[in-house]
């Protein structure tokens, strides 16, 4: 079975789209994220279901690329002398005021380029993870699909007849379908569809606009960071780490988890990368809906989209896996493990947008009691063991990257209870944070390893602990920590990019590096002023990103070739280099200050630059 996940991922903050180059929407969830799928073939071609355009019967494989700055997908196939184009898109209609109606659709448009391509259109729902057969109905604007759950349309100028008995047709004009969920009022024209894909086009380029990107790699940075918009969604402000499930970590093992939820670690990571990059929506959103989950109850690591605390996991059976690596899971466990980082990531976040003098929030002092809540549970958590970033299910240990999130939390808090004159507060937690800083620095350095270790008083090294100087534990130049990068560059290492670990967890021995990781380790070796070596690792990352680039434009240059590339090693470079990405601003939640400016690096949090496993990618 085909194991390239090179897929190009559309949406509009309400649904996600995988399309692979044979033009096979192979992955398609519906009404939501984390609904139960109507397109699966990513992970079974046989009972998943899918939505693909056939020439001659047959999948051909064609060029993807984004239309410049969009997440519209353009595929171009060829078969003989005919050529032709596949355009793929959601509509997000720009409605003024930074809105965008976002309705559940999906568009597809077949244009010829070339002679006269002939296709066939397979149309194959299979609602409920494959569950459901998906019969078809022939009407006269296109396709009903029954047993979806809830009112699909296909819509089309294709007559449903010819699609439902998979009849060839000319492709003389564009073809357009439009897939429904929900009742429409009318079926959509030509003209309809036109009109959505300059707007949706026009929204996604005043959304690329917007953005602050710096002088080294910038195409990359807008690519990763239109990549990310499409896991906000935004009817709650939840963020979610990925939009598949089941992709393994490696082909052959059991390590297939289901990541279409919010964690809130990731999300953390996300809303500053954005923030870095001038887009604050997704901040404001998301601490509303980390307002709302953490007033439902004690605080989780994971969260279904719509503030879910129950995710029980299952297997399906019936599915045969990516790429026949399975099990298929739905749901996930995690969401009721202890892991103590979690508060860190958070106060983090929260200090950071509420500190941002780009954002009004109404009385952000009303945010202090949950801060509160957050520190005094960190303090509480820190000596207690708990099952690490990693999620281990079966290692409950003191951790020490958890343990340094820990003091994030308890020294930020100090921080935030100082500026708005909770002196008495202020001095406990910082004489707190003061005493966990100097248990990690003690007892989570290994001089005779030679590194910062997985666990206090351990001998394994992590790459989680590349992040002590971004979080500012430890200075990147410090003996220790320069120590740290050059063990992880002799012993942590595959094939030029880094692992988490090599020491065995739940399944046994990890075979795969880590794309964020491999960034982890890129902005480490900056923050160490080690400049060379971190573009060169960044650099060997980004060779592994998706095929599906941006298009150039007519007059545009091809990515990549600029006639004046500023040297990526400049000043202005190398002083954002050194910024760490969470800064420690002299908080004031009533009159914020200016936080430090934007950082010209991309996030490390960033994923790949299209369709991939945003929670574990693996390179």
């Amino acid at each position: 079975m085909d194991a390239r996940l090179d897929h190009g991922a559309i949406g509009n903050g309400r649904l996600i789209a995988l399309v692979s180059p044979t033009t096979a929407i192979e992955w398609l969830c519906l009404p939501r994220f984390d609904s139960p799928s109507v397109f699966a073939a990513l992970l079974d071609p046989e009972r998943g279901g899918r939505f693909q355009i056939l020439a001659g019967g047959a999948a051909i494989r064609g060029r993807a690329a984004y239309l410049p700055n969009t997440n519209v997908l353009r595929t171009e196939v060829a078969a003989g002398d005919a050529r032709w184009e596949v355009i793929d898109f959601a509509p997000r209609i720009p409605q003024g005021g930074g809105r965008f109606e976002t309705p559940l659709d999906l568009v597809r448009v077949v244009r010829p380029l070339a002679g006269t391509p002939r296709v066939t259109i397979d149309f194959s729902p299979r609602p409920d993870y494959g569950r459901e057969r998906g019969r078809l109905l022939a009407t006269q604007h296109g396709v009903e699909v029954l047993d979806a759950g809830a009112p699909m349309h296909l819509y089309s100028n294709v007559p449903g007849d010819h699609i439902c008995g998979k009849a060839e047709v000319a492709v003389r004009h564009p073809l357009y379908f439009m897939l429904t969920y929900g009742h429409r009022p009318s079926p959509p024209t030509e003209a309809d569809i036109a009109l959505l894909l300059d707007e949706t086009v026009r929204g996604w380029r005043m959304w690329s606009k917007t953005c602050a990107l710096p002088s080294f790699a910038a195409d990359h940075v807008l690519r990763s960071a239109l990549c990310l918009k499409l896991h906000a969604y935004v009817d709650t402000g939840a963020i979610i780490a990925a939009a598949t499930t089941s992709i393994p970590e490696a082909i052959g093992t059991p390590r297939t988890w289901d990541y279409r939820y919010c964690w809130l670690r990731d999300a953390a990571f996300v809303v500053e990368a954005l923030r870095r990059l001038s887009h604050l929506n997704e901040g404001e959103k998301f601490i509303g809906f980390l307002r709302d989950v953490a007033e439902a109850g004690p605080l989780q690591p994971l969260y279904g989209i719509g503030g879910e605390r129950e995710l029980p996991e299952l297997v399906l059976d019936h599915l045969a896996g990516f790429a026949g690596t399975g099990p298929v899971r739905i749901g996930n466990a995690a969401a009721v493990q202890q892991q103590n980082d979690l508060n860190g990531e958070l106060i983090l976040c929260l200090q950071t947008v509420l500190s941002d003098p780009r954002i009004v929030i109404d009385q952000p002092e009303t945010f202090f009691p949950m801060i509160q809540r957050l520190v005094e549970q960190a303090i509480a958590m820190a000596p207690l063991a708990d099952t690490s970033i990693w999620e281990f299910r079966t290692l409950p240990r003191h951790y020490t990257f958890s343990r340094a999130m820990c003091w994030a939390a308890i020294d930020r808090g100090a921080l935030i209870a100082e500026r708005l004159g909770r002196s008495e507060l202020a001095r406990r937690w910082a004489a707190v944070a003061a005493e966990e800083r100097e248990t990690v620095l003690r007892r989570g350095f290994n001089a005779d390893v030679g590194c910062f270790t997985q666990s206090l008083d351990g001998k394994d090294g992590d790459a989680s602990n590349l992040l002590l100087p971004t979080i500012g534990l430890i200075d990147a130049r410090d003996p220790r920590f320069l120590a740290t990068l050059d063990h992880f560059g002799r012993h942590m290492t595959r094939s030029g990019l880094l692992q988490r670990y090599t020491n065995l967890d739940d399944f046994g021995v990890t075979t795969s590096a880590f794309t964020i990781c491999s960034f982890w380790w890129a902005e480490a070796l900056a923050l160490a002023g080690r400049l060379d070596q971190a573009v060169e690792v960044f650099h060997r990352v980004i060779a592994h990103a998706n095929r599906a680039r941006d298009r150039p434009a007519a007059r545009q240059l091809p990515a990549g070739v600029h006639p004046r590339r500023p040297d990526p090693r400049g000043d202005d470079d190398r002083r954002a280099a050194r910024r760490p990405r969470w800064p420690r601003p002299r908080l004031d939640l009533t009159r914020p200050t200016c936080p430090p400016a934007p950082s010209a690096r991309p996030s490390p949090s960033a994923p790949q630059e299209v369709g991939t496993n945003q929670k574990h990618d693996s390179a």
